[in-house]
């Protein structure tokens, strides 16, 4: 068997130049009243103002953006639930590349249409009976395309370290940063920058409660597969981190926590009502996690990663109505 080759905070630097130009570089944003409630200094990374709504347009425009002619000719494949799916369609619309995008039947239907909207070609699935993974492998090997799956991947990892990347540029160390974590695309991708750029920096995964397959895989020594988790946070509803993903997380992560979906609901409602950021439940993650943590933070400078701001706005209403 190959040994895993994992990427490094070069492949990170690396990737932001190739999004140069093509990613926005999303701002940072605080909240005094936030500051006070939780008695940390909160730096927030707003990937939900990110091009297609979520921090996956950097990792998927990084990893299209390396195809060859051949690659680019036969086109892409990869199986969403929705914001990779988005960065997969808009990336390959940018270079020219088909699309084919493999979608749970019940993924958020403003996901599925800005998929669609962007030229992606959709293919649904069950994601509680089918196996999204075997789809994707099949049609790569019936038609000639490159998979390029929404986690488990050098070039996706490097592109979504870009945007922990940006934030220490921007703020400098920091004490603490909460990263939201499904698959781990973003949370390794984030590692690399944070050893790199901030290595005394506690680093914290979080998941939602119903899906906390990447907590038992961290604190066990080797990957764990759940079902297909119950949970608001669609993104975050995988069932077990990648190869890549959990050799990074498991050396360069402090540990992995998790908060409710009423937790995520409340963030929500902070976020809309006091900060104007409309904000999906899985990019609440971080959010939530800070503050559940808060005695332990108080007096200290804390990063957190808003991944997307990708939700209905009928099932926004609904949550925090």
């Amino acid at each position: 068997m190959t040994e895993l080759v994992l990427p490094t905070y070069e492949d990170v630097k690396a990737a932001a130049v190739r999004l140069e130009g093509h990613a926005h570089k999303t701002p940072v944003i605080t909240s005094r009243t936030f500051d006070e409630e939780t008695g940390a200094q909160v730096f927030f990374k707003a990937e939900n103002l990110q091009r297609m709504g979520a921090f996956k347009f950097r990792g998927g425009f990084n990893a299209l953006s390396r195809f060859d002619e051949r690659q680019r000719k036969a086109g892409v494949v990869t199986f969403s639930s929705g914001n990779h799916a988005q960065a997969i369609a808009l990336s390959a619309r940018i270079l020219g590349i088909p699309a084919t995008i493999v979608m749970p039947h019940d993924a958020p239907a403003m996901k599925v249409a800005a998929t669609k909207g962007y030229g992606g070609n959709v293919v649904f699935y069950d994601r509680y009976k089918e196996d999204r993974q075997k789809i994707g492998r099949d049609l790569a090997e019936q038609h000639g395309m490159t998979l390029i799956p929404p986690y488990d991947h050098p070039d996706v990892i490097a592109g979504q370290g870009t945007a922990a990347k940006e934030l220490f540029e921007e703020v400098g160390p920091l004490d603490a940063f909460f990263v939201c974590l499904g698959g781990g695309g973003l949370l390794s991708g984030s590692a690399l920058a944070t050893r790199a750029l901030s290595p005394d920096c506690q680093l914290y995964g979080v998941e939602p409660e119903a899906g906390n397959d990447g907590q038992q895989s961290f604190r066990s020594g080797s990957i764990v597969h759940i079902d297909t988790p119950k949970t608001i946070a669609d993104g975050a509803q995988t069932q077990h981190l990648g190869d890549y993903t959990f050799g990074i997380i498991r050396r360069d992560v402090n540990d992995i926590v998790t908060v409710s979906d009423a937790e995520l609901v409340e963030a929500m409602r902070f976020a809309a009502s006091r900060m104007k950021l409309v904000i999906e439940p899985t990019g609440c993650l971080g959010f939530a996690a800070v503050r559940k943590m808060k005695d332990q933070l108080r007096g200290k400078r804390v990063g957190v990663l808003v991944s997307g701001g990708n939700v209905d706005i009928a099932s926004f209403c609904r949550l925090l109505g």
